[in-house]
């Protein structure tokens, strides 16, 4: 072996890891929407977690990248720690799917049928196609599954490239007598704990493997070792993730790594007794490309069976390694673990949006309760409830952007936009609550009141801007359209409501049933109140927007009122509802 095929092995490293990691972002992207629904089936059974863990590592082709998910979950409170173990357990086995793909490489037939399975006779025909897909197509859906098909050409081709650029160590004596050396059962899972935490991939670990099996020289006896220490080196990549995190996502991370040790710890002595006492003669035979590929996947099932029944154990140790703490931790609203998981963050992101709009929608309310009788601890409600809105659209437009920064399907950008737009819509109404409170503060502090008249209009105000406040909640919570499509017509109404009260609060100032100063603070709340409005008008075209593929809500706007005759027949029913019903 020359310095030009130490180049090419490395060439050849380099092209593997990077189409691994290619195809399985692409991968992630393209099964967004199923990456959804099943974070929606992690319940607490342990058949549901196991096999929800196999299923999305199998599809974004690594264990560390599903661990690294779950750690995020578990640190946002979208998953408790027993329904990480069983994700975790199931990880462990989705992860054995790149081996048996990579073991395709190794089909030797004449027979032409059986030749077309082998990977270097169609994966030309998958990168054509994949650079057919990604140059040409205009759907981000099929450029993704060019993507993917990019990826795993790219990968065989650096699998080839290894075998093709180690095939010469088969006649090198070095080459030999190291792999006698991991035929030590303890050296061997050193080797494969070590080479995987480097590269923090055992799916990429058991690859290099493989390619070093075409020389022949890798035998079983230090092939089993070896891949029983890359399930250890793998936990690497959990434990970094962690950093930082809560109390029980850095169980989580530790639950991965015990699970590997004690796995490897039991079917390592098995293995030594096994090899002591019998003396299998298969340990001495060159393993092949499939024969790692059965013995990375039956280790895992092993490991899965030996420690399934005992997640309860794995619970309580995890928990005495990772000792509670006196004090409560805080659990972090968005996790940037999840932005690896696009689908996924912009579901949480999502769960902390409808906080916020909680949040804020109670906001206003306590401030229209301040109007009819204000206390102390409404406005304290207030101010506080307006400052962790601020924080809900700090904190989702700073994530919004760096999960937008990222690769995202243009499905996913769509939902991103739409939280985008409503978020600040939400804040500014915090905002409309804290002037109200304002205002009623400074009548109290100037000893002013209002009229009965003025008291009356209020009255009706607050209730069409607490009903536009509900539809528009219930339009974005529930994604309501029937309810999106009424907000446009009562937002008129107020609006009209606005110039009816101002033009009768003139009149009264005319006939002195009202002071100048108090008519100052009236029409700061005629204000606030309308702006409000407006606002859930913004909010419910958000709603329209998402629903009808706009990104400009003043073309939403006018999709509703397209429908003439149904927007002036809601537009009739809440003006009698409200207008008519004003005194005078």
């Amino acid at each position: 072996m020359d310095i030009f095929d130490l180049l090419s092995l490395a060439g050849g490293l380099s092209l593997f890891l990077f189409g691994m990691n290619v195809m399985g972002q692409a991968l992630e992207r393209r099964a967004g929407g199923s990456l959804r629904r099943l974070l929606g089936r992690m319940t607490t059974k342990k058949a549901a977690g196991l096999l929800t863990g196999l299923a999305v590592t199998a599809v974004i082709q690594s264990s560390s990248a599903t661990t690294v998910m779950v750690v995020g979950f578990v640190n946002s409170g979208l998953m408790t720690l027993k329904q990480a173990i069983n994700v975790i357990m199931g990880a462990n086995i989705g992860t054995t799917v790149t081996a048996w793909i990579l073991s395709l490489a190794g089909i030797d037939s004449g027979n032409v049928f059986v030749q077309l399975l082998k990977p270097s006779s169609f994966t030309p025909v998958l990168a054509l196609a994949g650079v057919g897909f990604t140059m040409f197509s205009r759907s981000d859906r099929k450029k993704d599954t060019g993507t993917v098909l990019l990826g795993f050409a790219t990968l065989m081709f650096g699998m080839e490239t290894m075998s093709d650029a180690v095939a010469g160590l088969r006649d090198m004596p070095g080459f030999q007598q190291l792999f006698l050396l991991f035929k030590n059962p303890f050296l061997g899972v050193l080797a494969g704990a070590v080479l995987t935490a480097i590269i923090q991939s055992s799916s990429a670990s058991v690859g290099i493997l493989q390619a070093l099996a075409v020389t022949g020289r890798v035998s079983y006896g230090a092939a089993v070792p070896i891949i029983m220490g890359q399930n250890i080196g793998t936990c690497v990549t959990a434990l970094l993730s962690a950093v930082g995190a809560n109390q029980n996502a850095k169980r989580a991370a530790m639950v991965h790594l015990s699970f590997n040790v004690i796995g490897t710890a039991v079917w390592l002595a098995v293995f030594c007794v096994v090899k002591t006492a019998l003396a299998p003669a298969v340990l001495d035979e060159s393993a092949s490309l499939l024969g790692i590929a059965v013995v990375h996947s039956v280790f895992n099932v092993l490991c899965t069976v030996l420690m399934l029944p005992m997640s309860g154990f794995l619970e309580k140790l995890v928990c005495r390694l990772v000792p509670g703490t006196k004090k409560p931790e805080t659990v972090s609203e968005l996790d940037e673990r999840l932005l690896a998981a696009p689908p996924i963050a912009l579901e949480r992101c999502r769960a902390v949006a409808v906080d916020m709009a909680l949040c804020a929608v109670n906001c206003l309310k306590d401030a229209m309760e301040a109007i009819r009788s204000y206390t102390p601890e409404l406005a304290r409600r207030v101010r506080e409830a307006e400052e962790r809105a601020d924080h809900y659209e700090d904190i989702l437009g700073t994530y919004l952007v760096k999960l937008s920064a990222g690769q995202i399907s243009e499905e996913d950008s769509g939902v991103a936009a739409e939280i985008l737009k409503v978020i600040g819509d939400f804040e500014r109404i915090s905002d409309h609550a804290v002037n109200i409170v304002g205002s009623v503060e400074e009548l109290r502090e100037k000893e002013l009141t209002l009229s009965a008249e003025a008291n009356r209009e209020m009255e009706l105000l607050t209730g069409a801007v607490g009903e536009i406040m509900e539809l528009s909640l219930r339009a974005f919570l529930q994604n309501d359209l029937a309810a999106a499509e009424q907000v446009e017509p009562l937002e008129q109404v107020i609006d009209l409501l606005k110039e009816t009260f101002r033009s009768r609060h003139i009149q009264r100032l005319q006939q002195q049933k009202c002071s100048i100063v108090a008519g100052f603070v009236w029409s700061d709340l005629l204000t606030d109140l309308e702006r409000v409005s407006d606002h859930c008008s913004n909010i419910a075209g958000g709603v329209i927007d998402a629903a009808l593929g706009n990104l400009n809500v003043h073309e939403s706007v006018r999709a509703v009122r397209s429908d003439r005759e149904r927007f002036l027949e809601r537009y009739e029913a809440y003006r009698k509802k409200y207008a008519e019903a004003a005194p005078g």
